[in-house]
């Protein structure tokens, strides 16, 4: 099976993406991670204001099969959060790189372990 990997941005070996964007960046779960979870049911965010730490735990996804946590690719200040996804969590599985967003942070500081799309794709194949 063959998932979507946008070269646009980068991830974690724990499946979360970031996208930077106007000063900011954009996290979510990939295509790879949605499919693995199956239904996602519920996600549990930050509030903007908070701040979370790069490779720290900043929320949880709950779907039909797993509860699982959430990790930052990027650290720094929550500036935005996906409301839709506490009333519409499928958007996660519909489209994980846009509607599906979860965060977006004012970043202060990155993963030591991001990887390009190149080496998250190895990864998953």
């Amino acid at each position: 099976m063959s998932f979507d990997v946008p070269a646009d941005r980068q991830y974690l070996e724990s499946h979360e993406w970031a996208a930077e964007s106007d000063g900011t960046v954009r996290i979510g779960i990939s295509d790879f991670a949605q499919d693995e979870l199956g239904d996602v049911v519920f996600v549990e965010l930050p509030q903007s204001g908070e701040t979370v730490e790069a490779d720290d735990n900043f929320g949880v996804i709950e779907s039909i099969k797993a509860v699982s946590d959430l990790y930052a690719p990027v650290g720094g200040e929550v500036v935005a959060v996906n409301d839709r996804l506490f009333d519409e969590p499928e958007l996660v599985n519909d489209d994980p790189y846009g509607e599906g967003w979860m965060i977006e942070l004012e970043a202060t500081d990155e993963s030591e372990s991001l990887l390009s799309a190149d080496e998250y794709e190895a990864q998953i194949a």
